[in-house]
């Protein structure tokens, strides 16, 4: 039996490069093909047990302990989506223009980074197109994140802005790249390491999105000794996993309000007496932000 890491899977066949360096094609076992059914499944980042057979295929026996997951509710909202297992960040790559940035999903993604324990690191991608947007409303998204304690990064590709302090983030450890399609992930990572040769896509002209050229989840070994799980993009995302109560944790401009609330377990929906929603009032809390929340603790309940 030898251990291993996935960095791939397509048509049920999994990448998997052994703790010796050796990289090999693995089929899942029967059991494990059964648990995934149930939503434990293996997925890039995993650490495995793989096994040889004397006919020379090889077989994931067992999966590893997962220190850490980027989970999210997939289609349906049935079942939990694993994306990648085993990370230590989520950099969430939104673009300034083509497509738009949407804060509601900005705020999405970053509750699933808060909700998995993960390092949310946010990126405001296609700097070159800013003539295409209005440039106070990125100075209002940079304010906005950056003041809840976020790190948050400003690149360009054509330009090269950004792409040396983003360089230093992704060589430390394992990031996980999230975002729609379209915003720039895979071209980024091309100019952070010439040669790697990533399939960019082109705009639909029609709805001015991203189409997808990340068809699966693939584990990115960057010369500088850091590992990027590339994901497909995707535009529609909720959480799983996170009860209603434990949501505004998930939101770090809560945390010094939520004590001087009138009542203990206050959702800061309704209840009087909540400092939540004074500080909303007063100017303190963001509007869009506490829409977020609002929205993600109803979907949360609806569960």
């Amino acid at each position: 039996m030898d251990s291993g890491r996935v960095y791939g899977s397509e048509g049920g066949v999994y990448r998997v490069i052994l703790d010796s360096g050796e990289e090999v094609e693995a089929s899942l076992r029967g059991r494990l093909k059964r648990e995934a059914r149930t939503g434990d499944r293996v997925v890039i980042g995993d650490g495995v047990e793989v096994f040889r057979d004397p006919d020379g295929s090889v077989t994931i026996e067992g999966v590893h302990p997962r220190e850490t997951q980027v989970v999210r509710r997939g289609l349906g909202g049935r079942r939990p989506k694993v994306v990648a297992a085993n990370v230590h960040r989520l950099v969430i790559v939104v673009a300034v223009a083509r497509p738009e940035p949407r804060q509601a999903l900005i705020d999405r993604l970053l509750a699933i980074g808060e909700a998995n324990g993960l390092e949310p690191v946010l990126v405001l991608n296609k700097l070159d197109l800013r003539e295409m947007v209005d440039p106070p409303a990125i100075a209002a998204l940079l304010e906005l994140y950056r003041g809840l304690g976020y790190r948050v990064l400003a690149t360009s590709v054509k330009t090269g802005m950004g792409l040396d302090v983003l360089r230093e983030v992704l060589c430390q450890g394992t990031s996980a790249l999230v975002g729609p399609s379209g915003v720039g992930k895979s071209s980024l990572l091309n100019a952070l390491q010439p040669g790697l040769g990533l399939r960019i896509g082109d705009l639909s002209q029609k709805r001015g999105r991203g189409r997808h050229t990340t068809v699966s989840g693939r584990l990115i070994p960057l010369e500088c000794g850091g590992l990027v799980a590339d994901t497909p993009g995707f535009s529609d995302v909720g959480l799983w996993g996170v009860e209603p109560r434990e949501l505004e944790a998930c939101f770090p401009e809560f945390a010094h309000l939520r004590e001087a609330c009138r009542f203990r377990g206050c959702t800061h929906l309704h209840e009087p007496g909540c400092r939540v929603r004074e500080a909303l009032e007063e100017g303190e809390i963001d509007a869009a932000r506490f829409a977020s929340y609002r929205t993600l603790r109803q979907e949360a309940a609806d569960r």
